[in-house]
Formats: C-alpha cells, sequence, structure tokens
C-alpha cells in the first residue's frame, strides 16, 4: 500500500499495525527518513507531489520491487507539504519470507524514493529558500539495481 499525506504519522503504530497478524512471515524490514535541521540552514523542507501520478509511478515501483524480492507485502507513507526537522518524511516496511529479501526490498524502495520517485523538494531556511536535488552519492546508491549493461554484438 502506498499513502502520500500532507500530515505527520507515526512511524512506530505504522510498524506495529504492518506486523500484525503475520503468521507466514519470517521478516519485516523496516527505514524511517526524518527531516534533517542541516545545521540551521533548514527550517522547513516542502515536498511537492501530484495525486494520480506521484503514487502511481511509486505504485509501479513497488510491485516490481515485490516481484524482484518475492515480497508478500510492502508499506510506503510519504509526506508532501510542509515538514519541519525531527519529523518523519518517510516510512518503508517491507515483509517476506527471509530476512535478506526483506532488507534489500527496503533498500531498493528508498534508493528509488530518495533519487527517481516524482517529488520536488524545497528547502526554506534562514536565506531564503532553495530546491533541492537528489546528491550524486543518491544517484550512484539507486543505480546499483540497474541490470548490467549490455555488451554490444
Amino acid at each position: 500500500m502506498i499513502t502520500l499525506t500532507d500530515q505527520a504519522f507515526d512511524p512506530g503504530a505504522l510498524l506495529t499495525g504492518f506486523c500484525a497478524g503475520r503468521t507466514e512471515t519470517g521478516a519485516v524490514a523496516s527505514f524511517t527518513g526524518l527531516a534533517r535541521a542541516e545545521g540551521g540552514d533548514a527550517l522547513v523542507l516542502e515536498l511537492e507531489a501530484y495525486p494520480g501520478f506521484t503514487d502511481a509511478a511509486i505504485a509501479g515501483f513497488a510491485d516490481a520491487a515485490k516481484t524482484r524480492f518475492g515480497l508478500q507485502d510492502y508499506l510506503i507513507v510519504h509526506r508532501t507539504g510542509r515538514i519541519a526537522p525531527g519529523e518523519a518524511i518517510v516510512f518503508v516496511a517491507t515483509a517476506a519470507g527471509h530476512r535478506r529479501a526483506a532488507f534489500e526490498a527496503c533498500d531498493f524502495l528508498m534508493d528509488y524514493l530518495k533519487s527517481r520517485a516524482p517529488f520536488w523538494k524545497k528547502q526554506h531556511g534562514p536565506d531564503g529558500a532553495r530546491w533541492i536535488e537528489p546528491t550524486s552519492q543518491d544517484r550512484t546508491d539507486a543505480t546499483r539495481w540497474d541490470p548490467p549493461a549490455q555488451e554490444p554484438s
């Protein structure tokens, strides 16, 4: 399931709910991303998304992760709107028969969300606002999941 929300959420409650009743699941992995103050440079982080577009793009990628890693289930909750330092931005949970699949799928999904998902991020600070792009490290992290390049014939 994928939820985009402009409301604060409790990652602990999400994880508890996601784990409930999983009698055939061997592993649940989760990740919670928090907004950083960046040493006082970030007073507010603002995320924009287009409902119907952003969530559909994420769903397509998450369904591919479900197949790729043999997941039983996943949950993605992502904030939009204005987010204060210390608040949760993103929560990802994956359920699988075994730990490696759950860990790798969670990492895979976070790399996608961080660098390729259609969100627009703006940081508001004492010196004004600026748009934020994925870093080169974010892009490198995401490419490790890409298929190997084909050698020309």
